[in-house]
């Protein structure tokens, strides 16, 4: 069962894989922090927020919930739809810089051609040819 795990880790580029998510994991906090510092500013120019946090949609009714000081308030269910599309256009961004890089990446190392060989006809008609003597 070792050898099999050692040929699975050797044969599928698990290390290149794990190098990859923790570069990813890494550079998250980067591009988070453009959305927060730079993008969302922007966007807080424009629309007059900082966020799309303030964006809700009310489902009616009210429900009990108790704030962390212990207080009960009385507060109306809502769809966080701005939050969710904040946490969107963070990841638009992050899923751009990282299709940047790996289109920069390819162009940097282009795949490695294939040699051209002998075509399956041509290896059949020798194989026919040795049998042949």
């Amino acid at each position: 069962m070792i050898q099999e795990f050692k040929d699975f880790i050797n044969k599928g580029n698990v290390f290149e894989a794990a190098v990859g998510l923790i570069l990813a994991l890494a550079f998250a906090p980067v591009v988070q922090g453009l959305v927060d510092n730079i993008i969302m500013p922007v966007v807080a120019r424009i629309f007059g927020q900082p966020d799309f946090s303030s964006i809700r949609i009310g489902l009616g009714g009210s429900q009990e919930v108790t704030l962390d000081d212990g207080t009960v308030v009385m507060q109306e269910p809502t769809i966080e739809i701005g939050t969710w599309i904040t946490t969107v256009v963070g990841f638009v961004i992050l899923s751009f810089v990282i299709f940047m890089m790996v289109k920069a990446y390819n162009r940097a190392n282009p795949p490695a051609e294939e040699e051209d060989g002998p075509s399956e006809v041509d290896l059949l008609t020798e194989i026919r040819d040795n049998l042949a003597k």
